[in-house]
């Protein structure tokens, strides 16, 4: 127990790597406010000492012997939840976010031994074991809630519009409900800011667009925005919209807190659309996005805020709440049906 009183958040890693996890625990070990409590070399191994030992968050890999991460995922979240983040290789990007939509709550990098890289790692590891991870939003839809379906209003849609989405931590769930829920005539480009490390979004792109009839890209520099497209932002780089309708993208500052960012994405989309822009701000930690959606409604825009019941982290939504950006407010399984409305009125 620490000199405060308050018991450390208890810390279960796993990792076929005996380097890897020797890492993470050394990491972990520096900060009086974690303890590594078990250490699995195998999801199998994972499975058995989370019920066994209840920690308050485990860091899970994907490639594992026995049996792999998202293997152990389905079992740990179906048998004794907890949060969990994925801690992987950028190789193993285009299966990191199948253990996000398992119940995995966020992914990062495997921690290099610096102090920036075991400050964040850290951060992230105390946050996300404060989450309930009961209230995890799933691919069930709300009673009376039907996917949006694809008819002659929206083939007749017009006015030049476009959708822009903000999202952190659970967001990959969301937007995958988001998008599954649209027609494949959508008739306007739809551009997406997702928190993520670098690396991933092509993985990212893949997921989404397993569950989406729209066409899912990473947004290219000067690429004309086309209907029933979307366009998603990589972290390594800032995305915005130009006067001419095309993807810009923006240099990364040292600075910059978030990857990619929210607030740039959606001023560009009031700058360039005013009333013609429809911005979504979805489930997050922090306050990115929150500003921008405040321009887009200032401009005459459409704007929606995931409500707090089927957010995983209800911060960046709230914050765009909070500062009177959200025109509606509504359950994620809702989203996609309020945005063919407005597209076909």
């Amino acid at each position: 127990m620490k000199a405060d009183g308050a018991s450390p958040i208890r810390v279960l890693v796993a990792d076929d790597s005996a380097f890897a996890r020797s890492l993470i625990v050394s990491i972990i070990s520096m900060d009086d406010h974690l303890k590594v409590i078990a250490e699995a070399a195998n999801g199998k191994e994972a499975v058995e000492k989370v019920g066994q030992m209840k920690p308050d968050i485990v860091t899970m890999d994907i490639e594992m012997p026995v049996m792999n991460g998202i293997e152990a995922i389905e079992h740990i979240m179906a048998e004794n939840p907890v949060p969990i983040l994925v801690v992987t290789e950028r190789s193993d990007a285009h299966t990191a976010y199948t253990a996000v939509s398992k119940g995995a709550l966020d992914l990062v990098h495997k921690p290099e031994a610096s102090p920036d890289c075991a400050s964040e790692f850290v951060g992230k590891l105390k946050f996300l074991s404060k989450i309930k991870v009961i209230s995890h939003i799933n691919r069930r839809r709300l009673p009376g809630a039907r996917p949006a379906e694809a008819g002659p209003r929206i083939l007749a849609a017009h006015g030049g519009r476009i959708v822009a989405i903000a999202s952190s931590t659970g967001g990959p769930q969301a937007l995958s409900i988001i998008l599954s829920g649209l027609p494949e005539n959508f008739p306007y480009p739809i551009v997406v800011a997702q928190h993520m490390p670098d690396g991933f979004i092509n993985g990212l792109a893949d997921f989404l667009g397993k569950s989406s009839k729209l066409r899912v890209k990473v947004g290219e520099q000067n690429e004309p925005l086309k209907a029933g497209t979307v366009y998603l932002s990589a972290p390594e780089t800032h995305m915005q919209v130009d006067g001419a309708k095309r993807v810009s993208l923006v240099e990364r500052r040292p600075g910059d807190i978030y990857h990619p960012s929210c607030d740039v994405l959606l001023s560009s989309v009031a700058r360039e659309y005013r009333d013609k822009g429809i911005g979504i701000i979805l489930t997050g930690m922090g306050n990115d996005g929150a500003a921008g959606l405040k321009k887009i409604r200032d401009a005459g825009g459409f704007t929606i805020a995931q409500n707090e019941e089927t957010s995983v982290v209800f911060g960046m939504n709230k914050a765009a709440i909070d500062n009177a950006g959200a025109g509606k407010i509504l359950a994620v399984e809702r989203i996609s049906a309020e945005v063919v409305r407005i597209a076909s009125a």
